[in-house]
Protein backbone atom coordinates (compact mmCIF):
# COMPACT_ATOMS: atom_id res chain seq x y z
CA UNK A 1 0.00 0.00 0.00
CA UNK A 2 1.60 3.22 -0.68
CA UNK A 3 1.65 5.52 1.90
CA UNK A 4 2.31 9.03 0.31
CA UNK A 5 -0.56 10.53 -1.60
CA UNK A 6 -0.09 11.07 -5.02
CA UNK A 7 -2.09 15.07 -6.10
CA UNK A 8 -3.30 13.32 -9.54
CA UNK A 9 -3.93 9.54 -10.48
CA UNK A 10 -4.65 7.85 -13.58
CA UNK A 11 -7.24 5.51 -12.03
CA UNK A 12 -7.27 2.90 -15.27
CA UNK A 13 -3.66 2.67 -14.72
CA UNK A 14 -3.71 1.86 -11.57
CA UNK A 15 -6.55 -0.37 -11.47
CA UNK A 16 -4.32 -2.76 -13.97
CA UNK A 17 -1.80 -2.66 -11.76
CA UNK A 18 -3.93 -3.48 -8.67
CA UNK A 19 -2.68 -0.12 -6.83
CA UNK A 20 -3.77 0.27 -2.80
CA UNK A 21 -3.40 3.81 -1.72
CA UNK A 22 -3.98 4.72 2.05
CA UNK A 23 -3.17 8.33 3.71
CA UNK A 24 -4.33 11.55 4.88
CA UNK A 25 -5.67 14.18 3.34
CA UNK A 26 -6.08 18.02 4.79
CA UNK A 27 -9.50 19.30 5.29
CA UNK A 28 -8.42 22.45 4.24
CA UNK A 29 -7.77 20.92 0.41
CA UNK A 30 -11.22 20.59 -0.49
CA UNK A 31 -12.77 23.87 -1.61
CA UNK A 32 -16.23 23.18 -1.76
CA UNK A 33 -16.15 21.58 1.58
CA UNK A 34 -15.53 24.82 3.12
CA UNK A 35 -18.94 26.89 2.60
CA UNK A 36 -20.61 23.29 4.31
CA UNK A 37 -18.24 23.00 7.52
CA UNK A 38 -18.22 25.14 10.36
CA UNK A 39 -14.32 25.15 10.44
CA UNK A 40 -11.49 23.20 8.38
CA UNK A 41 -9.56 22.02 11.36
CA UNK A 42 -8.87 18.02 11.16
CA UNK A 43 -7.69 15.18 8.16
CA UNK A 44 -9.40 12.59 6.17
CA UNK A 45 -8.10 9.31 6.20
CA UNK A 46 -8.52 7.11 3.09
CA UNK A 47 -7.74 3.97 2.37
CA UNK A 48 -9.00 2.87 -1.38
CA UNK A 49 -8.00 -0.34 -3.93
CA UNK A 50 -7.74 -0.50 -7.70
CA UNK A 51 -8.22 -3.60 -9.57
CA UNK A 52 -9.85 -4.84 -12.76
CA UNK A 53 -11.89 -7.56 -12.69
CA UNK A 54 -12.96 -8.82 -16.30
CA UNK A 55 -13.59 -5.21 -17.84
CA UNK A 56 -14.79 -3.53 -14.90
CA UNK A 57 -11.72 -1.02 -13.49
CA UNK A 58 -13.20 -0.27 -9.88
CA UNK A 59 -12.23 1.61 -6.88
CA UNK A 60 -13.28 0.36 -3.49
CA UNK A 61 -12.67 3.02 -0.88
CA UNK A 62 -12.98 3.68 2.86
CA UNK A 63 -12.90 7.48 4.37
CA UNK A 64 -13.08 8.29 8.18
CA UNK A 65 -12.95 11.89 9.48
CA UNK A 66 -14.31 13.60 12.16
CA UNK A 67 -16.06 16.93 10.93
CA UNK A 68 -17.63 20.42 12.56
CA UNK A 69 -21.22 20.86 11.34
CA UNK A 70 -23.30 23.06 11.75
CA UNK A 71 -26.31 21.74 13.82
CA UNK A 72 -29.46 22.80 11.75
CA UNK A 73 -31.37 23.11 14.49
CA UNK A 74 -29.57 25.38 17.33
CA UNK A 75 -27.04 26.69 14.87
CA UNK A 76 -23.95 25.39 16.84
CA UNK A 77 -21.12 23.55 15.92
CA UNK A 78 -21.23 19.84 16.44
CA UNK A 79 -18.71 17.42 15.98
CA UNK A 80 -19.84 14.50 13.20
CA UNK A 81 -18.22 11.07 12.76
CA UNK A 82 -18.48 10.20 9.11
CA UNK A 83 -17.22 6.62 8.06
CA UNK A 84 -18.42 5.87 4.63
CA UNK A 85 -17.11 2.89 2.11
CA UNK A 86 -17.89 3.52 -1.70
CA UNK A 87 -17.48 1.42 -4.89
CA UNK A 88 -16.83 3.20 -8.28
CA UNK A 89 -17.17 2.00 -11.73
CA UNK A 90 -14.42 3.34 -13.91
CA UNK A 91 -16.57 4.18 -17.20
CA UNK A 92 -15.36 5.71 -20.51
CA UNK A 93 -18.67 6.20 -21.92
CA UNK A 94 -22.65 6.83 -20.89
CA UNK A 95 -22.99 4.12 -22.55
CA UNK A 96 -20.85 1.83 -19.98
CA UNK A 97 -22.65 3.64 -16.97
CA UNK A 98 -25.95 0.93 -17.66
CA UNK A 99 -23.84 -1.81 -17.37
CA UNK A 100 -22.54 -1.04 -13.93
CA UNK A 101 -23.06 -3.78 -11.66
CA UNK A 102 -25.58 -3.02 -8.58
CA UNK A 103 -23.61 -1.00 -6.01
CA UNK A 104 -21.29 0.68 -8.18
CA UNK A 105 -21.09 4.68 -8.93
CA UNK A 106 -20.02 5.47 -12.58
CA UNK A 107 -16.57 7.65 -12.57
CA UNK A 108 -16.20 9.00 -15.91
CA UNK A 109 -12.96 8.91 -17.49
CA UNK A 110 -10.66 9.20 -20.52
CA UNK A 111 -8.02 6.39 -21.24
CA UNK A 112 -4.65 7.65 -19.48
CA UNK A 113 -6.61 10.95 -18.18
CA UNK A 114 -5.53 12.32 -14.45
CA UNK A 115 -8.21 13.16 -11.98
CA UNK A 116 -7.29 14.92 -8.71
CA UNK A 117 -7.30 12.39 -5.82
CA UNK A 118 -9.01 15.18 -3.92
CA UNK A 119 -11.51 15.61 -5.77
CA UNK A 120 -12.74 11.85 -5.97
CA UNK A 121 -12.38 11.79 -1.91
CA UNK A 122 -13.97 15.20 -1.82
CA UNK A 123 -17.20 14.41 -3.97
CA UNK A 124 -17.67 11.13 -1.89
CA UNK A 125 -17.43 13.25 1.89
CA UNK A 126 -20.19 15.62 0.33
CA UNK A 127 -22.55 12.70 -0.45
CA UNK A 128 -22.31 11.23 2.69
CA UNK A 129 -22.89 14.41 4.99
CA UNK A 130 -26.16 14.67 5.66
CA UNK A 131 -28.49 16.82 4.28
CA UNK A 132 -29.89 18.16 7.55
CA UNK A 133 -26.81 17.72 10.05
CA UNK A 134 -28.44 18.22 13.50
CA UNK A 135 -27.35 16.85 17.50
CA UNK A 136 -28.73 13.12 18.53
CA UNK A 137 -30.31 14.74 21.50
CA UNK A 138 -33.12 17.54 21.55
CA UNK A 139 -30.98 20.55 21.06
CA UNK A 140 -33.95 23.12 21.48
CA UNK A 141 -35.13 22.42 24.69
CA UNK A 142 -35.64 25.82 25.29
CA UNK A 143 -36.95 28.74 22.76
CA UNK A 144 -36.30 32.06 23.74
CA UNK A 145 -39.18 34.66 22.92
CA UNK A 146 -38.37 38.10 23.73
CA UNK A 147 -37.45 38.64 26.88
CA UNK A 148 -38.73 35.09 28.18
CA UNK A 149 -37.76 31.67 27.74
CA UNK A 150 -40.59 29.03 27.02
CA UNK A 151 -39.51 25.50 27.51
CA UNK A 152 -40.80 23.33 24.71
CA UNK A 153 -40.69 20.02 24.41
CA UNK A 154 -41.50 19.69 20.38
CA UNK A 155 -41.27 15.59 20.29
CA UNK A 156 -44.11 15.17 23.13
CA UNK A 157 -46.30 18.39 22.12
CA UNK A 158 -48.24 16.02 19.17
CA UNK A 159 -51.93 17.42 18.82
CA UNK A 160 -54.75 17.07 16.40
CA UNK A 161 -54.86 20.62 16.44
CA UNK A 162 -51.49 22.23 15.06
CA UNK A 163 -52.22 25.44 16.75
CA UNK A 164 -52.54 23.83 20.63
CA UNK A 165 -48.53 25.17 20.37
CA UNK A 166 -49.60 28.95 20.11
CA UNK A 167 -51.95 28.43 22.85
CA UNK A 168 -49.43 27.12 25.21
CA UNK A 169 -47.17 30.04 24.04
CA UNK A 170 -49.67 32.92 24.74
CA UNK A 171 -50.39 31.06 28.20
CA UNK A 172 -46.95 31.57 29.17
CA UNK A 173 -46.75 34.85 28.12
CA UNK A 174 -49.97 36.14 30.70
Amino acid sequence: MLDRLPRFIDPLLYAERARELGGEIELNQFERLEDILANQNGKVIIELSFYKEKKLASIVGKISANLNLECQNCLKVMSWDCQTTFMLGLVQSLDEVNRLPSGYEPLLVKNQEKIALSAIIEEELLLAIPEYPKHGHNCLDIAQYGDKDVSIDIETKQSDNPFAILETLKKSGD
